[in-house]
């Protein structure tokens, strides 16, 4: 019974060699989009989220109006400096040496 039938097709040479040679080998670059899976709770956190800084920002307003109006003198309320503004510009009352 050697000389039945083949088991399997024998491979052309060329062709194959062509198709692998394309394919990329390991992860793809790039950031990936996930969807999420409940779309109604990422909405119910972003109106959370959107309350919370109002709720903040309106009671930072009333602190600040009820600590002029004590005061003799004008309150002037001062910001923080934010490190995501231009890395390289100069900030003001910093010397260059």
């Amino acid at each position: 019974m050697a000389q039945g039938a083949k088991k399997f097709k024998a491979q052309r040479s060329g062709t194959n060699k062509k198709q692998h040679s394309n394919k990329q080998k390991g992860p793809k670059k790039g950031g990936r989009i996930i969807a999420p899976k409940k779309a109604q709770v990422v909405q119910q956190q972003k109106l959370k989220k959107g309350l919370e800084v109002a709720i903040r920002n309106k009671i930072e307003q009333e602190v600040t109006q009820k600590a002029s109006s004590s005061l003799h003198k004008p309150l002037s309320v001062v910001k923080g400096v934010d490190g995501k503004g231009n890395p390289g510009a100069a900030r003001p009352g910093a010397s260059l040496k």
